[in-house]
Formats: structure tokens, C-alpha cells, sequence
């Protein structure tokens, strides 16, 4: 039997997600904020519906891809939210990244009305949620994740079942830790090369293949030679998921020494007004301790 699927949340990330879901041939019911997003994706073939409430009444899985924990809260559990509409047996599939601790709430909650739950945030920015190659990792029930496993499977390459319910969030706030501080040491390398005089995009070329290499540096940094900062994954997002590792962290009481720094560095940033450009514009804040810009001409 075919499941009739609903998507909330039609942004940066959702609307590539969702219309991969559309490619798949899976019948989608989408709910947004900003209702024209909604028609960008009925020209593709989703049914647009009226709240979160209607939208879960006719859908047996529904998914969520918003920006922040109380955006979460307010779609499932808020007035005209999925909980008031979703029919026991059904399933939410929340795959923004939110906090790990109000997810488990969440999921209790949907748990009392035969709801079940799975947290799957994602990552692979909007290139990767446009082509269906994102990872995704999930917490809760493995019966849970196999229903699911045919939708990610047309969301994103890598699934990886975590473990219970919070895991997955857990794991995202891993990724994250690892992404800023990555794009640390690529700011700095680059702020370094440029102030050497190196030609950057051979530079980057030379190092990109060997132990030093990564996606941030391939993708991001030779985005940031150029000095396009549009955004795969917007500085303010960032913030809100260091936010959460910070704050996860501190309750777990482990340091997280590198990922304060570059929580700091961006909120200077913001404080500039460019909260709206790609995380890649880390480079920015080196660049004004340094005096230079990379890519200039020397």
C-alpha cells in the first residue's frame, strides 16, 4: 500500500527535499508559513494544505524541516499543530535539528496519542537536499526508521540509524562541531596563503587531495576565494545549531573550546549584519583581524 506523505517546512532545505520525495512518485501534502512556497512546489505535483493539522489528517508519515526548537514545537504540538490532526498509527519524522532533550518531550508526547516519532536532522546544505545526497541520521524505533527508509532513500545517500530517539539530534550537533571548526582551520589557512602570496586556487588544488583535504575546503573554501558567501547554510542557522552543542555540551560537561571560538567569530558577524551569508564567511572575521582580504589582488 502506498503512504501518502506530508511535508512542513519548504525553505532552503525543505523544498529540495520535498520535491525529491515528488521525483520518487510519492503522493506529498506540503504546509508553509510563506504559502507562495507552497505553490512552487504544487506546480510539481504536492498538495498544498490549509495547516499542519490538515496536512497530518490525510497523511500516514509527515515530515518536518524547520529552523529552530520552538518552530518545531509550534507545527506538531502548537494550536493547529500535527498532534491535532495525526491518527494513531501514524508516523513524524522531524528532520530539522533541534534541542536533543525537547525532541524525547516531543516524541513522549505524539508517543501518548499512538503517534510514533523519529528524529533524522540532515546535513549536506542545499546542494545536497536539491540532489538527494544528503546524510541523515536518526534516532527512535528501528520498525520506525525501516517504514521510513524508502523516503530517505530519495532525500539522501548516507542513512545511519543512531539509536533512540535524540540520537540522531545528537549526532547532528556532532557534524556541526565538526563543519565550523573545519571551516576554521580553511579560513586560516587561506587568510595565511594570501598573506604568503600563494595563488589560491592552486593552492588549494595542491593540498585538496592529501591528508588536509575535506568537502569544506573543496566546496567552501574555493567558494570563499572567489568571494561568494550565498549561502548553502546561512550564518544564523549555524548559530542556532552551535547554540545547541553549547549548550548540550555544558550539560554533559565536556570542554568545547574550538566550537565557542567560532560561535563568538560569527556572532561578530551578525553584530555586522551578515548573518544572512553562507557559513564559509567565517573567513571574513580572520580577514579583519589579519587586515587583508582573500582573493584580492595583491
Amino acid at each position: 500500500m502506498t503512504e501518502t506523505l506530508g511535508f512542513i517546512g519548504l525553505g532552503i532545505m525543505g523544498r529540495g527535499m520535498a520535491r525529491n520525495l515528488l521525483k520518487a512518485g510519492y503522493p506529498v501534502h506540503v504546509w508553509n508559513r510563506t504559502a507562495a512556497r507552497m505553490d512552487e512546489l504544487a506546480a510539481d505535483g504536492a498538495q498544498p494544505t490549509t495547516s499542519p493539522a490538515a496536512l497530518a489528517a490525510v497523511c500516514d508519515v509527515i515530515f518536518t524541516c524547520v529552523s529552530d526548537t520552538p518552530d518545531v514545537q509550534a507545527v506538531i504540538l502548537g494550536e493547529g499543530g500535527v498532534i491535532h490532526g495525526a491518527r494513531p498509527g501514524s508516523l513524524v519524522v522531524d528532520m530539522s535539528t533541534i534541542s536533543p532533550q525537547v525532541t524525547r518531550q516531543i516524541a513522549a508526547q505524539l508517543a501518548d496519542h499512538g503517534v510514533g516519532f523519529l528524529d533524522a536532522p540532515v546535513s549536506g546544505g542545499s546542494e545536497g537536499a536539491a540532489r538527494g545526497t544528503l546524510s541523515i541520521m536518526v534516532g527512535g524505533d528501528a520498525a520506525h526508521v525501516e517504514r521510513a527508509r524508502p523516503y530517505f532513500q530519495a532525500m539522501g545517500q548516507t542513512i545511519t540509524h543512531m539509536g533512540d530517539v535524540g540520537c540522531g539530534q545528537l549526532v547532528k550537533l556532532v557534524n556541526q562541531i565538526l563543519v565550523v571548526i573545519n571551516m576554521l582551520a580553511v579560513s586560516e589557512a587561506l587568510v595565511f596563503a594570501q598573506a604568503g602570496g600563494l595563488d589560491l586556487e592552486k593552492t588549494i588544488q595542491a593540498v585538496a587531495g592529501g591528508a588536509a583535504g575535506s568537502w569544506m575546503l573543496s566546496h567552501r573554501g574555493t567558494q570563499a576565494i572567489v568571494r561568494d558567501f550565498r549561502p548553502g547554510f546561512t550564518i544564523d542557522l549555524q548559530q542556532k545549531d552551535l547554540r545547541l552543542a553549547l549548550e548540550a555540551a555544558d550539560e554533559m560537561g565536556v570542554p568545547a573550546i574550538g566550537t565557542s571560538l567560532v560561535f563568538n567569530l560569527y556572532r561578530a558577524l551578525q553584530r555586522d549584519g551578515l548573518g544572512d551569508q553562507g557559513n564559509h564567511a567565517l573567513i571574513m572575521a580572520l580577514e579583519r583581524l589579519a587586515n587583508l582580504t582573500v582573493g584580492a589582488p595583491r
